[in-house]
């Protein structure tokens, strides 16, 4: 095992990623950007170094940076949390040039499901199910236009690079998809400096269900278990739980063997997570992408387990065995994602922290990333804290969860717990039937 850890990232997941390594009995080295300066996770680890001002190409997605600041502290191993730098497979390779153990997937497993297309290409071949679409990058409108009417109305049109939903969108028709391809497109070039577009046949009423998989330095590709993670604003999840209450058990050991194929295909190492499409009417699922680093919403899999999946990261990345035997969930778990913005419009805010007080009590995690008197600037990301809980079962859950959301208090700048207090009460997730239409039925006009 490597001695020292650089952290290549903030807030929440920087926290967790840092009290793993301490707790494994290693050097946690955390970076930082001067609008984080005070931000908890700078204070947690043994040695923090500054990267420069608060805009993100001076910092998280500085490269350069990131490796003199390994270079400058002697880290051995270097996590890139997710997000930011995390599936870049030229940073992946740069690391390892620098003698640096890279705590994730190969680079060739990350280079090859970057690309939503070339994913989708490998995984059909593979033998997993893959949704209507094209195979190769649509270049222009017409063509567009062309594929559509082939794959049949509604589509999904989508960066072929990127992740985490951001910059999708649905066309219903032929003059709603030349206006989005555009749309779309821009994105694309501006977000991930790419213009490849993907097409892909919208079903309507799906859930969005991910498999976490670990792939060992043997080879073995382990499944465990799955995550729904439908509810979404503007394709953005911000809940999460295990089990699914949409996936039947058949259905469920289908996902879990079709997950496994896929991390062995690309001869994956370390966590990652396949993403699916669920049609839950006919009990039927496509593959979606892969996500070749640790979720946001890997809590959920951590407590219904009792596995730490960074802890496996670590081992893995250092060629150690897994510390663990029996990967048989028990209970349910749920996460909200607690977010500084408009519990309407789900617009970003910012601000001082003037008021922070967590719930406690059996069963409840909280992920945080701030604290009371911390600054929520610009610059990031709106994600405050991950309040995730575990039960019995899914009642039982959510009533934790009921009780979680209510004592949690957060003041000086808006936050979407308001609507996560409305989101348990809705009739169509407290009995579980909810797709991902979920929250533009709550705020049609807000979200459209």
């Amino acid at each position: 095992m490597f001695e020292s850890v650089l952290v290549a990232n903030r807030g929440e997941i920087a926290s967790r990623i840092i009290h793993t390594v301490r707790s494994m009995g290693l050097k946690a080295i955390a970076v930082y950007s001067e609008a984080d300066a005070s931000l908890p996770f700078v204070a947690e680890a043994d040695e923090a170094i500054l990267l420069g001002p608060g805009e993100l190409s001076r910092n998280y997605l500085n490269a350069a940076a990131l490796l003199e600041a390994a270079r400058r502290t002697n880290a051995q191993a270097l996590h890139p949390g997710y997000g930011f730098l995390a599936e870049s497979a030229t940073f992946a390779r740069e690391v390892a040039e620098r003698d640096l153990i890279w705590v994730g997937p190969p680079p060739l497993a990350i280079a090859r499901m970057s690309d939503k297309i070339n994913a989708r290409n490998l995984m059909k071949e593979a033998g997993l199910p893959v949704a209507p679409g094209v195979w190769e990058p649509v270049p222009d409108v017409v063509t567009a236009v062309e594929e559509a009417e082939r794959i049949g109305y509604p589509v999904m049109v989508k960066p072929a690079t990127g992740s985490g939903g951001i910059g999708m969108a649905v066309a219903h028709d032929e003059a709603a998809l030349r206006t989005v391809y555009e749309t779309v497109r821009g994105r694309a070039e501006h977000l991930f400096g790419g213009a490849d577009i993907l097409l892909e046949r919208y079903v309507a009423g799906a859930r969005h269900v991910e498999v976490q998989i670990l792939g060992l330095q043997d080879g073995t590709v382990l499944a465990l278990g799955e995550r729904d993670c439908s509810v979404q604003r503007r394709h953005q999840k911000i809940v999460e739980e295990t089990p699914s209450p949409g996936v039947s058990q058949q259905l469920r050991g289908r996902m879990l063997a079709a997950a496994v194929r896929a991390g062995e295909a690309i001869g994956y190492r370390g966590a990652g997570t396949v993403e699916c499409l669920v049609d839950p009417a006919a009990q039927d699922f496509f593959f979606l992408g892969m996500n070749t680093r640790l979720q946001v919403e890997h809590p959920v899999t951590e407590l219904v387990t009792g596995i730490d999946l960074v802890e496996q990261q670590l081992r893995i990345a250092a060629g150690e065995p897994i510390s663990f035997t029996d990967a048989t969930p028990r209970g349910h778990a749920v996460e909200f994602r607690v977010h500084a913005e408009d519990p309407r419009h789900f617009l970003p805010g910012q601000g001082e922290i003037k008021v922070w007080e967590e719930p406690v009590g059996d069963g409840i995690r909280i992920d945080a990333g701030y604290a009371e008197g911390n600054t929520v600037t610009p610059y990031y990301d709106s994600l405050l804290a991950k309040l995730c809980v575990h039960g019995d079962d899914r009642d039982h859950a959510l009533r934790r969860m009921r009780a979680a959301v209510d004592a949690f208090r957060i003041e000086g700048l808006p936050t979407n717990l308001p609507f996560l207090a409305e989101l348990l009460n809705r009739p169509e997730f407290v009995d579980g039937s909810y797709d991902t239409g979920v929250v533009p039925r709550m705020r049609p006009r807000q979200i459209a």
